[in-house]
């Protein structure tokens, strides 16, 4: 017991240390000289060390399941996930000297994979999305390690009243904008805990923000939000690596959020090749959607004459993309037409007109 303690404490330090040795992402503003009083700014995740938004996840688990008791000196830590999460994870799990094993589609971008290959982690792969959650589970039984399980403890595993987790960050970052407190803040969701995160601290600190989270075509999200019903599945797999899920996880919780949007997934794959033209950097996929949410609902304030701030989330880079979502074709042998939303989300940024464009 007293090794275990000892080697607790010493991971926590670890860990906290390496937080201390990073600066918070940066928070920028998208100059829209056509859209006055309207505000859009992006938190840029990608900037962490692992270079995405699930790198605060990924220390937030980690010090969850070490004080919980659940991982040790030795223990190997399995995660399902899409990507990100298991770049992330495999960083901690390096840093602590602890093997890793990330359960992921076969459909996983290979620089992806890379990364997590890079940090020392191993891949196992799986035919569908819908076998990472038993397999997992039966690779932590077979190897005596613990399953990290991401989709059950993200919501929980972060301290959402503050200590620096996304929501205070952004509101400290504000402070000192026109508009300090957000009308709108848009996220996309993989398990739905930076949603819950948010909407939390939003409702705790008593600000008016709004939340709305966006999700992409194969998604059961925003059909369980519509419906009430957290037992609704498909059986296919989210196009947006990274976002949207073929079950209503756990962590996601519908009672927080304000609104939901689905987007369409060409409108996602436009929107982030238009913005990766306005910034100094390519943003992921998932940054296409967050941001294709966030121009519908500017539109919309824009018709409506009202102003204010929209803060979203730019969530990893993308150069983790260049053989999927900025590859022609790939677009193309996939079925998108992006040419449309191209144009559309151009006209809006540059004139401040939104053409709505048929399903």
């Amino acid at each position: 017991m007293d090794d275990c303690r000892g080697w607790c404490t010493e991971a926590v330090r670890i860990i906290e240390a390496d937080f201390n040795r990073s600066a918070d992402t940066h928070l920028f503003k998208l100059d829209l000289p056509a859209l006055p009083g309207v505000d859009l700014y992006f938190k840029d995740e990608s900037t962490h060390p692992t270079r995405s938004l699930k790198h605060r996840l990924a220390r937030s688990l980690f010090l969850y399941t070490i004080c919980n008791g659940w991982v040790s000196e030795g223990t190997t830590v399995v995660e399902a996930s899409s990507g990100s999460t298991a770049v992330s994870e495999a960083y901690f799990a390096r840093l602590l000297g602890l093997p890793f094993i990330a359960v992921m589609p076969r459909s996983t971008s290979p620089e992806k994979v890379d990364a997590i290959t890079f940090y020392g982690g191993k891949c196992h792969f799986v035919d569908t999305p819908a076998e990472i959650y038993a397999e997992s589970k039966r690779l932590a039984e077979e190897t005596g390690g613990h399953y990290m399980d991401q989709f059950t403890y993200a919501e929980r595993a972060t301290d959402w009243r503050g200590n620096n987790n996304i929501a205070e960050a952004i509101f400290e970052q504000m402070k000192r904008e026109p508009a300090p407190i957000p009308t709108w803040i848009v996220v996309s969701a993989g398990t739905g805990g930076t949603s819950a995160t948010i909407g939390r601290y939003v409702r705790y600190c008593r600000h008016e923000t709004r939340i709305c989270v966006v999700d992409p075509e194969y998604s059961v999200f925003y059909d369980c939000f519509e419906s009430g019903d957290r037992t609704l599945t498909i059986d296919a797999s989210s196009r947006v690596e990274g976002i949207g899920r073929p079950r209503c996880e756990p962590s996601f919780i519908p009672e927080i959020i304000d609104r939901m949007i689905k987007v369409p997934d060409a409108a996602t794959f436009a929107a982030m090749r238009v913005l990766g033209e306005r910034v100094d950097h390519l943003p992921g996929a998932s940054t296409g959607t967050n941001l294709y949410g966030s121009l519908e609902i500017m539109a919309e304030m824009v018709e409506k004459g009202e102003k204010g701030a929209l803060v979203t989330l730019l969530c990893d880079p993308g150069e983790r993309y260049r053989d999927t979502s900025y590859d022609d074709d790939w677009l193309a042998a996939n079925g998108f037409d992006i040419a449309p939303y191209v144009e559309q989300i151009d006209r809006f940024l540059d004139t401040g007109e939104w053409r709505p464009i048929d399903a």
